[in-house]
């Protein structure tokens, strides 16, 4: 599974964003462009999309721009995703109208599937904007006692 470019795009926007101010000030998609790297037109067509699904307030003329919809805690990535991608599916065949499998009507598997793609929205609901767009942790390196060294060679004295 991979994601398209824009949904990946999307999550930088809207990490920069949350970093920038949260849902607390108005922000524009040049200013946006600017900071993430991503063209004018991939921000304009962002902030469409990202509006439509209900993330981003946006407000033309004077004081205009766009601001989160809602605070960066409360935004997960699977909301992200659905508002660029649509609903998160790793298989056609749990879409409903999608018939384009050759063993749809036969396949044990399809009744799985949607447990499947519940875990994987899980997983991605389980993150928050919050956290992609603060400084990751640190991890720690593990400490020399918690570590088991196999010998490389039969013969080598442990």
């Amino acid at each position: 599974m991979k994601l398209s470019s824009l949904a990946d795009y999307a999550v930088v926007m809207l990490s920069a964003a949350a970093r920038q101010c949260g849902a607390t000030c108005r922000l524009n998609a040049t200013t946006l462009a600017e900071e993430t790297g991503l063209p004018l037109p991939t921000v304009q067509k962002l902030v469409s999309k990202l509006s439509a699904a209900g993330l981003i307030e946006s407000a033309r003329g004077t004081g205009g721009g766009f601001r989160l919809a809602r605070p960066p805690a409360t935004i997960t990535l699977a909301d992200i995703v659905e508002a660029i991608e649509g609903p998160i599916a790793l298989t056609s065949c749990v879409d409903a109208g999608k018939q384009d499998c050759c063993v749809q009507d036969s396949c044990k598997v399809k009744p799985h599937w949607n447990v499947v793609n519940g875990a994987v929205k899980g997983a991605l609901a389980g993150i928050s904007l919050a956290q992609l767009s603060s400084a990751p942790a640190q991890a720690e390196a593990p400490h020399p006692a918690d570590q088991t060294r196999t010998p490389a060679l039969a013969g080598e004295q442990v």
